[in-house]
């Protein structure tokens, strides 16, 4: 009735996941009742979703709809994180096995300084995306129709390095406020080599490990952050093929 293996039920039994409601005292066959089968099913669906034994008990014993729904809810957006760390590794893997990558190309540039609205904190390397977009949604909030260009993030070498490091992100604006963690920062100048990746922002490292090589050929590295400037990004186009991230790595002009 369930699709479920005498294994597995034997399992579940040994589990305390779903008892049976009768042990034959002599042969120890398990007898279940047909009240059982969605449990039985239930069970199921949520170890082919991985969901750790301990949680798939709290779910079946909780009588409150609303804490099953909780933990359920987490252990999707598990799920959901580490689709998006697989599908980033499948697209970085893509274009590091093409057999004639095309080259990147670089820009020598020269950024000026300016005073731009900024919230900047010292972040874990597996916590930047879930405080970029705190981040982010506080600066648009405090900026608003001000804004005059697009936002932008410059992330330290320890970030990479210690796995752990200072990140700024900001947004441009004539008159940076003042308000919650949003404050006025100036960006000093900097020599920049800039080159843009193209899509979805998982698959950057690549882009960088080539930026990274193109300046050890072409020009000397200098200490100071990675910038990055979302040219295209999420806010502007659906399509994750048009977006752009502009990458500028500091470096001293050779020549």
């Amino acid at each position: 009735m369930t699709h479920l293996s005498v294994r597995t039920l034997r399992r579940y039994h040994e589990g305390e996941l779903l008892e049976p409601a009768v042990v034959d005292g002599a042969t120890g066959y398990r007898y279940y009742s047909v009240e059982q089968i969605p449990t039985a099913q239930v069970i199921n669906r949520l170890r082919e979703l991985d969901v750790p034994l301990s949680d798939v008990q709290r779910i079946l014993r909780t009588p409150d709809p609303g804490v099953r729904s909780t933990l359920v809810a987490g252990h999707l957006r598990r799920l959901e994180a580490e689709l998006s760390r697989t599908r980033a590794a499948v697209t970085s893997l893509r274009r590091l096995l093409q057999p004639d990558p095309a080259p990147i190309e670089v820009e020598l540039r020269a950024e000026p300084a300016r005073e731009v609205a900024a919230i900047e904190a010292v972040v874990g390397h597996a916590d930047v995306e879930a405080w970029f977009a705190g981040a982010m949604a506080e600066l648009e909030a405090a900026v608003g129709a001000s804004v005059t260009g697009p936002p932008g993030g410059n992330y330290d070498n320890s970030l990479f390095e210690q796995g752990r490091g200072r990140v700024l992100v900001y947004l441009p604006t004539f008159t940076p406020p003042r308000t919650g963690r949003v404050h006025a920062v100036t960006l000093p100048a900097a020599e920049l080599a800039v080159t843009t990746h193209v899509g979805e922002h998982e698959g950057v490292d690549v882009t960088y490990g080539k930026l990274g090589a193109w300046v050890v050929e072409n020009a000397m590295s200098v200490a100071g952050p990675v910038r990055e400037v979302y040219r295209v990004g999420p806010r502007d186009a659906s399509d994750p093929g048009a977006w752009r991230t502009e990458i500028g790595w500091p470096v001293f002009r050779v020549t």
